[in-house]
């Protein structure tokens, strides 16, 4: 097996023990403390496991975005001071996340939505200085620079990296039983959230899939598995809650784990570039994006927390 495969089977692998090691927490049946863990739990209000989990979806599109944005726009040599901003901001967000990942207060944290906010008016902002670089070109919209200017989707991420994170800071502050978002069930607000963001980032998978003229049959995953977990996920908040939605939360677990293995895939994806790893300091910029992917696995968890009290909603 040459080196490259051996790589991207190694990624693949870690991938996969990640994802169990997260379901088993997420499940409270790890070996050795599963008791421990469900008193734990018992003693969280649903509301508040949800906004916790929030956060830490909020960390992780946090994460891919310091990764990509790190990468791009050292690629562009930092040509624009502001360039810094998402680095610095994408640090204050995955902070941000990871500490209220862990906080067990049922209430807002001041600081962490003053940085959630930041963001995410720093995704608005990035996006249209990722507009203005496709439109100042010859031909403006046309195909090669959708394909090949600024990312038109990736201050997207970090736009609902913030949105998420503001969203499980004012969840926090609503009461236990029946928390209400922007006038409705928190669980239908939440859930129509996650949908609108899986909705873009397969629409950024599809463009970018599109311009390598989907060579992989792999590369359908991306732009097949995800919108029927919107379609479900959809579903769920619009029509009446019901206690067990089964189909849509296997859905949304086979989406959390098109991430990881997306990783996978963009690994091997620049190992087949010329020189392989042994030239990675051109072949990470010029191949598949490794930052991507993970995007699909922190909105298909915050689907699952909407999912989550969803069903919660029909027991009231």
């Amino acid at each position: 097996m040459q080196k490259a495969e051996v790589i991207g089977l190694g990624i693949v692998s870690a991938a996969a023990a990640l994802a169990a090691t997260v379901a088993l927490t997420r499940t409270g049946t790890t070996p050795g403390n599963a008791g421990r863990q469900n008193v734990a739990r018992t003693t969280i209000p649903a509301h508040l496991d949800a906004a916790r989990k929030l956060n830490r979806s909020s960390a992780l599109l946090a994460l891919s975005v310091l990764a990509d944005s790190g990468m791009e726009h050292y690629r562009g040599s930092f040509e624009n001071r502001v360039m810094y901003t998402p680095l610095v901001v994408s640090v204050l967000s995955l902070g941000a996340g990871v500490h209220g990942g862990m906080d067990r207060n049922a209430a807002a944290h001041r600081l962490r939505d003053a940085i959630y906010l930041t963001a995410a008016a720093t995704g608005v902002i990035g996006n249209g200085f990722h507009l203005y670089n496709i439109v100042k070109r010859p031909g403006g919209f046309g195909w090669s620079n959708l394909f090949y200017a600024a990312p038109i989707g990736a201050p997207i991420a970090m736009l609902l990296s913030g949105a998420l994170g503001a969203v499980a800071e004012r969840l926090r502050d609503e009461p236990a039983r029946d928390p209400r978002l922007a006038g409705m069930p928190a669980g239908r607000a939440l859930a129509l959230l996650a949908s609108v963001g899986l909705i873009g980032t397969v629409g950024e998978a599809a463009l970018l899939h599109f311009r390598g003229a989907f060579h992989n049959p792999a590369m359908y995953a991306p732009v097949a598995i995800p919108p029927l977990a919107v379609a479900l996920l959809a579903h769920a908040a619009i029509a009446e809650p019901q206690p067990k939605r089964w189909i849509t939360r296997m859905w949304l677990r086979c989406t959390a784990l098109l991430g990881f293995a997306g990783v996978g895939f963009h690994t091997f994806g620049v190992a087949r570039n010329m020189g392989g790893w042994r030239n990675w300091s051109q072949n990470i910029f010029s191949g598949p994006p490794l930052p991507a992917p993970p995007s699909f696995t922190a909105l298909a968890l915050a689907g699952l927390a909407a999912l989550g009290l969803r069903e919660g909603e029909a027991d009231e």
